[in-house]
């Protein structure tokens, strides 16, 4: 899901437009110049990378899996310590959910203005310029820790600065996949970054509920600013063609209107993006209340809590490991329903559960069932959809899954808080059931646009 490093995975985790066609390589070539798919398959190493690992056959990215990896890592240190950081500040599930609540906001309502700036700039310089900011905001946060005089106000407004550049960054990360590596190889793309974005959540939260002990949050923090370095140096190191800006002006809410126009005649798409903002939005919240289930359900303290992420990361590698290489149209719907429903069993599980090890299963299974959920939604919305109209595209998708989310996360806290935790996560499993259901009753109209689009593209 992720393609460049975002502040966190904005607490939760973390499409299409024009026909039901997709381009051949030839044609994008044709529609947006022949130079930038040449350049994506000359940087290939010699012979063929097999199944899963096709996408590294291409130099961008493996410049890119590297120095994604060691941003990721810290990233995933952040995300353990700020929430470390709020409840040792205030012993609340409800400022858990207001700070991933000011994170979010931004993205509600920036993000599909986002779209189509993505569409009309460089996409790699728009790249490097985000990355920028949200390192500059993590040694903020750093500093602020380090001299003792950081409060919950102060968390926020950063929540709320790095969720405005997130709504440039996520969009953005994501279109640019396809530049690195071509069409061809786009769905092992896709899913080996899951596989760095989740082997990164195994380690990282891991690291950092053993240096929260050791040296504390804001050294957490600034470990995360540094990393930052590793993937802006390997933007720069890449070779790909220039994208010509050009200019918006009055014509910004067309070029809106044309990405949503898609998405609403594309049904296959339409539900598609339903369900994953039901599904993130309400039921994946429950990850707000990890730290309170780690301090007073699981009675582990912070080390506990790395390790309960560390195992959904753990999960979500295993379920990348076994999906990268199965791109198949029957077997991308059998990853989406099994993705869901196992979400929800884990979810479940781990509302009820009062033992560590039960718990740590439950989360390894929520892991492998998002993976399976996301990079198959992902893929399927990416192979529906032309270059022009990408950048729209995945501002959609990046708006369906955080768009929700306040919504989410304010009442997982609210209920955690007024109710008990327990009650908030069953409603969160809840929620996760009804989406498997009605992506079920949807999947022969998904099977039909899949079927439209191998014709289209035999034809071609």
């Amino acid at each position: 899901m992720c393609a460049g490093k975002s502040r966190q995975p904005l607490s939760g985790l973390s499409n299409c437009l024009g026909s039901t066609t997709i381009d051949t390589p030839s044609e994008i070539a044709a529609d947006t110049g022949a130079d930038t798919f040449a350049a994506a398959s000359a940087d290939t190493a010699p012979g063929t990378t097999a199944g899963a690992f096709r996408a590294l056959r291409h130099r961008n990215f493996r410049l890119f899996f590297g120095g994604q990896l060691t941003s990721l890592i810290g990233t995933w240190m952040q995300s353990v310590a700020q929430g470390w950081l709020v409840l040792k500040l205030t012993n609340s599930a409800f400022a858990l959910g207001l700070v991933s609540f000011a994170g979010y906001i931004p993205v509600l309502v920036v993000t599909l203005f986002a779209g189509v700036v993505v569409d009309h700039v460089d996409r790699r310089r728009l790249i490097i310029g985000t990355q920028i900011l949200l390192m500059i905001s993590a040694f903020v946060l750093a500093g602020l820790s380090w001299f003792g005089v950081v409060r919950v106000e102060q968390v926020i407004i950063l929540a709320a600065f790095n969720g405005l550049v997130s709504a440039f960054d996520m969009p953005g990360r994501q279109a640019f996949v396809v530049d690195m590596v071509g069409r061809e190889d786009l769905p092992s793309a896709i899913a080996l970054n899951s596989m760095i974005f989740n082997g990164a959540r195994v380690i990282g939260p891991a690291v950092a509920g053993l240096l929260i002990a050791m040296i504390g949050v804001s050294g957490c923090f600034l470990l995360n600013g540094i990393s930052y370095i590793a993937v802006i140096w390997s933007l720069f190191e890449m070779r790909v063609p220039v994208r010509a800006a050009t200019r918006l002006g009055a014509d910004m809410m067309k070029h809106l209107r044309e990405g949503l126009s898609y998405i609403w005649a594309h049904k296959a798409s339409w539900y598609l993006l339903v369900v994953v903002a039901l599904n993130c939005g309400f039921a994946v919240q429950y990850t707000v209340l990890i730290p309170v289930f780690a301090q007073n359900v699981l009675h582990r303290g912070a080390r506990g809590y790395g390790f309960l992420l560390a195992a959904q990361g753990t999960g979500a590698l295993i379920g990348g490991l076994a999906i990268a290489s199965r791109s198949e149209a029957k077997a991308l719907r059998h990853n989406l329903i099994f993705g869901i429903f196992a979400a929800a069993v884990g979810i479940f599980t781990f509302g009820l559960s009062h033992s560590m090890w039960l718990s740590l299963a439950a989360q390894t299974l929520v892991g492998a069932g998002l993976i399976n959920h996301m990079v198959t939604t992902n893929t399927m919305l990416q192979l529906f959809v032309s270059d022009d109209l990408r950048g729209r595209v995945m501002s959609m998708y990046t708006l369906s899954f955080i768009g929700l989310a306040p919504l989410g996360s304010l009442e997982v806290g609210i209920i955690g808080e007024r109710v008990s935790p327990q009650a908030a996560v069953l409603g969160c499993a809840a929620i996760a059931l009804v989406c498997g259901v009605v992506m079920l009753s949807r999947l022969k109209l998904i099977a039909a646009a899949q079927t439209k689009i191998e014709g289209a593209s035999h034809v071609a």
